[in-house]
């Protein structure tokens, strides 16, 4: 996969791309970056990427000629995914990473100051917000995006089965986790984990996650359709 980065500030991108699971990822040849400063394209002799909005109002409007050229040229006649930043957008989730993680390359346009000029949006194919807050810039929220989605390339991970297993994946929260040693102030890991009884450990794990979402994200279970064995887990949280 390439990702491509459009940004007014590439230097934040050198520490996240060089860390951690991107730099595995990079080389382990799953994905490429590139960091463009679409400040380069503009037609502007001083090099401006904002104006004053028509109409008036506070703040500045990114221009679009800049960032359409910049996402054109980036692009180069492919068929990139050009996902533009913005409050505006379908929130983010794990359902979405997983689909962005098919394609063969991605755009994330970075916008900055009062918001973009709506033919930009010309050149977009998704709008996404990473929540219902506002940041200085689109930059650690197209970091998180990508961040989300390398991780589910194939071979990125040293264990398959771990994002897969992840919260959210299967529209729950995860289950409880515990490792050495089994009795830590008194507090012990649950006997199930160390029976050894593989079939006893999934069901429990099933059972935890549920009761965890259950607890922390109920809104999350009104667009689950329950099996059996979570309806009546379900009805005994309730009666406890």
């Amino acid at each position: 996969m390439k990702i491509n980065f459009l940004t007014l500030f590439p230097e934040m991108f050198e520490g996240v791309t060089n860390s951690s699971i991107w730099k595995q990822a990079r080389d382990k040849g799953a994905v490429d970056y590139t960091v463009t400063d679409f400040r380069a394209y503009s037609d502007n002799k001083h090099n401006k990427v904002d104006d004053y909005p028509y109409g008036g109002g506070a703040g500045m409007v990114l221009r679009a000629q800049p960032i359409v050229d910049a996402v054109e040229d980036v692009r180069g006649g492919g068929d990139a995914r050009v996902v533009m930043l913005c409050p505006q957008g379908t929130p983010f989730s794990q359902q979405k990473a997983g689909e962005l993680a098919k394609e063969e390359a991605l755009i994330l346009v970075c916008g900055h100051y009062e918001g973009y000029d709506e033919r930009i949006r010309s050149v977009v194919t998704d709008e996404i917000s990473i929540g219902d807050y506002v940041l200085t810039g689109g930059e650690l929220p197209a970091m998180i995006i990508a961040d989300s989605v390398i991780r589910l390339l194939p071979g990125v991970l040293g264990n398959e089965s771990s994002a897969q297993e992840e919260s959210f994946t299967d529209g729950l929260l995860e289950h409880p986790h515990y490792t050495r040693p089994a009795d830590f102030r008194g507090m012990d890991v649950p006997e199930v984990l160390l029976s050894g009884n593989h079939a006893h450990i999934e069901e429990w794990r099933r059972k935890e996650s549920l009761r965890r979402t259950w607890e922390r994200r109920p809104d999350l279970l009104e667009a689950r359709e329950l099996d059996d064995d979570e309806r009546e887990w379900l009805r005994k949280f309730e009666n406890e």
